[in-house]
């Protein structure tokens, strides 16, 4: 099954086939469509139907309208008319993808991308992929893809004209605020495999823990890395969320159990007014609840690590230190329909423990720090050395 039995999913991070792509909502449970005609008595289908017969009878290539394409593709479009870009339908093809992608592997350049004030936006470049070692950014906005204009583009649409197989060529035209004009990155795709996590010791004391997304095969890691950290010589910890597009809800909220008591708010699910909200708490052993801290986060940092980011300033007052967050803060409910397509719909808004929606604000550092393209280039890193200086005279 596609989400092999969880319950509960963040999807920030949905990286789609050949190019991972931001959508990244929350699943809330898994339904399956068993009704054969459940159409409603209010919607007259005959201007459907009209226009399907005018399109079979003139259009100048009939071999492309089929059953198929016709049903996916009126679905599609019904999807779209929501006017939500992470409210989508995946036809069986897209849907398998989807399933291997949140499994940490796929073939790509190793981006999520999102839409960002009506922009296709690049949320982050994953780790060691392509799409970093291109020089894609955070906050990169992609103007054109192989030469088509981007401009009003759809999530779909992108992802149909990034994906391709391994060893083959994308041009994505950029713009970044710091330049004049546009620039093109030609990248060769390639296989990815997402690292969940890394840490080090810096300055003796300290534990580095990097959380590069919270998948899978997340919590079997960070309880390796956790216990050795219990027993290195760190005191203080530094938790980098930075260019983190996300994940698994119920990963999010089990790591934030290392952090916080057994019982805080972890995250708040918000229906709106009509419903009832529903409430995440922190489930852990707390171990790590002594330790002081700080968290770095940037225009990468989205949905599951936003929620943990807000979780733990909301109940701890750990400083946040970069720059703002994405701001990814709702949540999808997934639907398996019969025929194996999927349907992504979202039903919901995050909220962090204190009621704050984290859904297109994003979360603003406590202590803004940005990084320049002279650091980039040079590979200086002021926001940890910000987190370091900070952390050295907290006990």
């Amino acid at each position: 099954m596609l989400f092999l039995n969880k319950k509960d999913l963040v999807i920030i991070i949905f990286v789609i086939a050949i190019v991972p792509i931001f959508w990244f909502g929350v699943f809330v449970g898994k339904n399956e469509v068993i009704c054969e005609v459940c159409q409603p008595t209010d919607i007259n289908f005959s201007l459907f139907w009209t226009a399907y017969h005018q399109l079979k009878e003139k259009f100048v290539g009939p071999e492309k309208i089929t059953d198929e394409n016709v049903l996916y593709g009126a679905i599609s479009g019904m999807a779209q008319s929501l006017e939500d870009p992470y409210t989508i339908f995946f036809n069986p093809e897209d849907a398998k993808k989807f399933e291997d992608e949140l499994a940490g592997f796929f073939d790509g350049i190793g981006i999520e991308i999102g839409i960002k004030k009506e922009q296709l936006t690049v949320v982050s470049p994953l780790e060691g992929t392509p799409a970093q070692k291109a020089g894609l950014r955070p906050g990169d906005k992609i103007t054109k893809i192989n030469g088509k204009d981007a401009l009003r583009m759809t999530t779909d649409e992108a992802v149909n004209l990034i994906r391709g197989e391994k060893g083959t060529q994308v041009t994505l035209t950029i713009y970044r605020t710091s330049w004049t004009d546009a620039k093109d990155f030609k990248i060769i795709r390639d296989t990815i495999k997402i690292p969940s996590l890394k840490w080090e010791l810096v300055e003796g004391n300290i534990a580095k823990l990097r959380i590069y997304q919270f998948s899978q095969t997340l919590s079997n890691d960070f309880n390796q890395a956790a216990l050795e950290i219990l027993n290195s010589p760190a005191k203080k910890i530094i938790l980098d969320l930075r260019n983190n597009p996300g994940g698994y809800l119920e990963i999010s909220q089990n790591i934030a159990g290392w952090f916080l008591e057994k019982g805080k708010i972890v995250v708040i699910e918000d229906f709106g007014a009509s419903k009832e909200q529903k409430i995440y708490k922190a489930e852990g052993n707390a171990s790590f609840l002594q330790y002081p801290m700080v968290i770095l986060i940037n225009e990468g940092s989205a949905s599951a690590s936003e929620i943990l980011a807000g979780a733990l300033k909301d109940n701890r007052d750990i400083k946040l230190i970069g720059e703002k967050s994405f701001g990814k803060g709702s949540v999808q409910e997934g639907v398996n329909l019969k025929d194996n397509s999927f349907l992504k719909i979202t039903v919901a808004k995050w909220l962090t423990p204190n009621g704050i929606s984290i859904s297109e604000k994003g979360l603003d550092p406590d202590i803004k720090v940005a990084l320049t393209d002279d650091d980039y280039e040079n590979e200086k890193d002021p926001q940890l050395d910000k987190a370091i200086e900070i952390l050295k005279v907290m006990h």
